[in-house]
């Protein structure tokens, strides 16, 4: 026990004895500065020295630039662009997603690929509510409203619009409708007969979306404008306009032709759809 205590009083000698650290001048040994030390006072001095510099080079580390060279983090920079294209993305994402619907609603109006419905000014039949299954009394007071606003608006396509004569359609070409609009058959359009070369208007002021051949209707022009309203104009000759183009309501878009495979002689096929539904022409544009 007392032989603990010994090499204990030992060593606590040995870390406070004291050391005289004297700084000389090498040529004439003049002390210049001298320090008193112990051991103690050297190892708490190291212990001390060594989590300052620690803790300094964790605060370079993460508040100035020198991180980036780091293998593990990265830069202010690089976060930027990822923020960045992550927005990019995001828009681009959007945008595909609008030209896809359009894109679908272009190839319904090429392909006729479309459920058979009927679709007018007044309302929009769906297809999976039998509409004989439900019956609606209305008021007396509601039956001369729907009189009074039918009337109004007879002639007019949009109830939204707010200016009818906006949207008034032009006959892209008179002649003798020798196939109407039937939609049991898949034949959302009417064909016109005119005379040879009779040249195709522009039924509305829209944006020629579509210019192009295709093997079953030959040369085709499909034009969009307000409202969701497309029109469709096949088995032309020639086309005098080319998608991106804008156009004025009877403005001279294509010469009536016979090309195409689905086609029996020279005639204008023309379709009308809105918001991704076909409309009977006839009930709009008078091609007489």
């Amino acid at each position: 026990m007392s032989r603990k205590k010994g090499e204990k009083k030992a060593i606590a000698k040995k870390l406070l004895h004291k050391y005289r650290l004297v700084i000389l001048n090498e040529d004439t040994f003049e002390e210049r500065v001298s320090f008193k030390l112990t051991r103690l006072n050297v190892f708490i001095l190291s212990g001390i020295s060594t989590i300052v510099l620690i803790v300094l080079t964790t605060l370079l580390i993460a508040f100035t630039p020198l991180r980036e060279y780091i293998p593990g983090y990265s830069s202010t920079k690089l976060k930027k662009q990822a923020y960045d294209l992550a927005q990019k993305t995001d828009s681009l994402e959007t945008v595909i997603a609008i030209n896809d619907q359009q894109y679908a609603s272009i190839r319904k109006v090429l392909t006729g690929d479309l459920k058979s419905i009927e679709f007018d000014k007044d309302s929009i039949q769906y297809t999976g509510v039998d509409a004989s299954d439900i019956t609606i009394q209305p008021s007396k007071e509601d039956s001369l409203l729907r009189a009074t606003v039918e009337q109004q608006d007879k002639y007019n396509l949009f109830e939204t619009a707010t200016r009818p004569a906006d949207f008034a359609l032009f006959p892209p070409v008179k002649g003798v409708i020798t196939a109407g609009y039937d939609s049991t058959l898949k034949h959302y359009a009417v064909d016109v007969v005119t005379e040879k070369d009779e040249p195709v208007k522009a039924a509305a002021d829209g944006t020629v979306i579509f210019a192009s051949w295709t093997a079953d209707t030959g040369h085709v022009i499909i034009i969009e404008h307000q409202n969701n309203l497309i029109t469709a104009y096949k088995h032309n000759a020639s086309l005098s306009k080319e998608q991106g183009d804008l156009v004025k309501a009877g403005e001279v878009i294509a010469i009536v032709g016979n090309t195409g495979e689905l086609t029996t002689g020279p005639h204008l096929h023309f379709e009308l759809w809105n918001n991704g539904y076909p409309i009977n022409p006839i009930n709009y544009i008078d091609f007489k």
